[in-house]
């Protein structure tokens, strides 16, 4: 069996779905069978699910997705994330690529993109209705800006990243998803690429963990996640400080500032938002029931 699946030749699913468990189980991946199963439905070609891959155990596997399901075995087995591993992250509507030049996007800010829409009213649920510029700051791989275009009601969308290799996988995400409305990808440290623009949305998952926070992370993490989209100074709140700062610089009277947190600090983020900059402040949950999220309105203009 081993030679059948090292070529791909004659080698049905089931042979290598056999094989890919046995060598999870000795890495001490938990629930390998389904582990392989799953690898090898977002591998596979056209799109399957685990269910079609079970029904397909005795049909003979192309030497490409063995190819391919080998190399994300190999991986796991190794403790690199499951995203990494297959080189794709699901994110609300979107499949993006997904590599170790951006964090793994988190089903906690699918709901930060949920609150932004909901927060507009009718014209959020409603893509291309009601114009306007939205900005996500410190993007990684595109995918909160990248489900703004797609699902909001905006004319543009900009994506700031500082990370340069970061906002390349971003730049790559766009082309694969060819938004309806532009996506474009700036490259600078917070706000600044966005000076002279006025946002209707201003949107950001800064880094919100201090060092020992993020000692005490998943070593998968660690190992594999980039440190400094996690990590933001002595209280961990240097990231969420400066952007709150800064953003009345660019939001439209009236416009929405909408920040993923730390749960053990949205208070404090609130405190950084005061008259007569902002207007309302409020703070959401998360679907585990944490405070995770702090919009806030730019006051209006008199």
């Amino acid at each position: 069996m081993p030679e059948r699946l090292n070529t791909g030749v004659g080698c049905s699913v089931g042979d290598a779905l056999d094989a890919a468990a046995t060598t999870l189980t000795r890495a001490g991946v938990p629930d390998p069978v389904r582990e392989a199963r799953t690898l090898w439905a977002a591998l596979a070609d056209g799109g399957v699910t685990q269910g079609d891959v079970w029904l397909a155990r005795e049909r003979e596997a192309t030497p490409g997705t063995v190819a391919r399901f080998r190399e994300a075995v190999a991986r796991r087995a190794a403790g690199e994330p499951f995203a990494y591993a297959v080189g794709q992250a699901e994110f609300r509507t979107l499949v993006l690529k997904s590599d170790r030049r951006a964090l793994i996007p988190r089903p906690e800010t699918e709901g930060l993109v949920d609150l932004v829409l909901r927060a507009l009213g009718p014209a959020g649920r409603d893509p291309g209705t009601g114009g306007g510029v939205a900005a996500d700051v410190g993007t990684g791989c595109g995918c909160v800006a990248l489900a703004l275009a797609v699902e909001g009601p905006f004319e543009r969308v900009i994506a700031v990243e500082r990370s340069p290799t970061a906002a390349a996988l971003a730049r790559e995400n766009v082309a694969r998803v060819r938004p309806r409305v532009p996506v474009e990808v700036r490259e600078g440290d917070w706000l600044g690429p966005l000076a002279g623009e006025r946002c209707r949305v201003l949107v950001a998952n800064p880094p919100y963990l201090t060092e020992a926070e993020y000692q005490r992370l998943d070593p998968a993490v660690r190992r594999f996640e980039p440190r400094a989209a996690l990590v933001s100074g002595p209280d961990g709140l240097d990231a969420t400080r400066a952007l709150v700062a800064q953003a009345p610089s660019v939001l439209a009277p009236g416009g929405l500032l909408a920040l993923e947190v730390d749960e053990r600090r949205a208070a404090s983020v609130c405190e950084f938002a005061r008259p007569p900059e902002w207007a309302r402040v409020t703070v959401h949950e998360d679907v585990f029931g944490r405070p995770r999220y702090v919009l806030a309105l730019r006051e209006e203009v008199a």
